[in-house]
């Protein structure tokens, strides 16, 4: 359990939001009640989508990855830019895939973990991709050998998708040698 910072302008995008909105709270709000938004009951085009909606499309993300999570409830403050995750992992492996698969998603900066885990192993490391870096430089870095690239590439399946696809910002899962 614990708290995990992440870049909130880098990763994958699955939620729009409007910045100029989101500096001005008050612009929000009064987006959110223009004519069209009174007419159609739909917010304004530009108006930042609910906290819930946010929550929701983490959880699907999260779902997505076919992980080993019962119980699994998702908070997102749009506010602070933080997501609040709980529930009950079978694995060790599952709670941090559930944390970086929602990290690493723009407009969320910080993880607030409070997964409990049915079987108890050691922690992996978690490491922010520099620019210039590869899963076979990381490799060497951590194990010694650029040829244990695979175990970080499987580590972080299904959020990573090649080898060849990591991106400065992003956080990885390093498990431990």
């Amino acid at each position: 359990m614990g708290v995990f910072s992440f870049a909130k302008d880098i990763g994958e995008k699955i939620f729009n939001r409007d910045d100029a909105n989101h500096d001005a709270k008050s612009e929000t709000k009064a987006a959110a009640t223009t004519p069209a938004a009174k007419t159609t009951g739909k917010p304004a085009a530009n108006s930042e989508p609910s906290a819930q909606s946010v929550a929701n499309l983490l959880l699907r993300r999260i779902q997505q990855q076919n992980l080993n999570i019962s119980d699994l409830q998702i908070k997102y403050n749009g506010t602070t830019d933080t997501a609040e995750i709980s529930g009950k992992a079978k694995t060790q492996a599952d709670r941090e895939k559930a944390i970086i698969a929602i990290g690493n998603v723009q407009n969320v900066a910080k993880v607030i973990d409070s997964i409990d885990i049915e079987e108890d192993a050691p922690e992996s490391t978690m490491y922010t991709v520099k620019s210039g870096d590869s899963l076979s430089k990381i490799a060497k870095d951590v194990y010694g050998s650029t040829a244990d690239y695979m175990k970080i590439f499987e580590a972080n399946k299904p959020m990573l998708s090649d080898p060849d696809k990591i991106y400065p910002g992003q956080v990885l899962r390093i498990p431990k040698p």
